[in-house]
């Protein structure tokens, strides 16, 4: 079995409130079951071993779920401080080797990324929150979908995603199990089994590694930056089909289908595998 922790980047509010507030971002990251305690004991260790050195210097101890890693506190010192002791207690070192922890685990576990880019300054008027992220989400399964089909028959896939509203998180599993049960326009869920599992994301290493790659994606479509280092460093883990051209990165959706960042996404793409001419797919 597969587990794919999903989380988001962007708000979902289809009204623009300044020129950075265009884009919503969905992102996938994969995890074998085998490879799950190698995943947690080594970020897991690593957490306790810091919230352990500040106990000695300090007598303060944060337990796990107050170890929660965020893209947006490490990058944000006025929001770290606010809502992250642990983080804030750390030394920017100890917060770079935390960020190279997980990046580091991408390569070591094999994890594949799906990432689905929402330009909201291409939606329909008809389109609201609720439509753009059930929209992302359908795209997102497909792509899920299309590789454990082509790469892992035999396996099944379980989505995993940070806890929400009951509301929310009721509104989702209907979704889910509709595309379950009936498909959709472009094929049949035939490995992804259950509802979705929602789980707070305080406790769970995977979500907050879904959290720091969505934001890669999120920072290098507003900056209309292919090469961001963070980003440019994940992309060797985007699934790519064996099954279509190598030009095309399967794994990266932009959507609606009119909008400008298809032509940036494909140019940089096609810029990458120049650098990296023996970049393999499947992972």
């Amino acid at each position: 079995m597969y587990f794919f922790y999903i989380d988001e980047s962007g708000t979902k509010d289809v009204v623009l409130h300044g020129r950075d507030d265009h884009l919503y971002v969905l992102t996938a990251v994969s995890l074998y079951e085998f490879h799950w305690k190698s995943f947690e004991r080594e970020i897991t260790n690593f957490k306790l071993g810091l919230s352990d050195s500040h106990f000695r210097k300090t007598g303060e101890r944060f337990d796990l779920a107050r170890c929660e890693v965020k893209s947006t506190w490490l990058r944000m010192p006025k929001q770290r401080a606010a809502e992250s002791p642990f983080l804030h207690a750390l030394s920017d070192a100890d917060r770079t080797k935390m960020a190279e922890k997980y990046y580091g685990q991408l390569r070591a576990r094999r994890m594949s990324i799906f990432s689905v880019v929402v330009d909201k300054r291409k939606l329909h008027s008809h389109v609201d929150q609720d439509i753009l992220f059930k929209m992302a989400y359908e795209f997102l399964l497909e792509r899920i979908e299309h590789f454990l089909e082509e790469y892992h028959p035999k396996h099944q896939g379980m989505i995993i995603i940070d806890d929400n509203s009951r509301q929310a998180n009721r509104s989702l599993a209907l979704k889910h199990a509709y595309i379950q049960r009936e498909g959709n326009r472009n094929l049949y869920l035939r490995h992804i089994v259950e509802y979705p599992l929602f789980t707070d994301s305080a406790l769970s290493n995977g979500i907050q590694m879904a959290d720091l790659c969505g934001y890669n994606v999120y920072r290098a479509f507003r900056n209309m930056d292919f090469a961001y280092p963070y980003f440019e460093r994940m992309l060797p883990n985007f699934y790519t089909s064996g099954r279509t051209s190598a030009e095309k990165l399967d794994g990266l959706k932009v959507w609606p289908d009119d909008s400008d960042l298809i032509g940036f996404a494909e140019s940089g793409w096609l810029a990458y595998l120049k650098k990296q001419p023996a970049l393999k797919s499947g992972l």
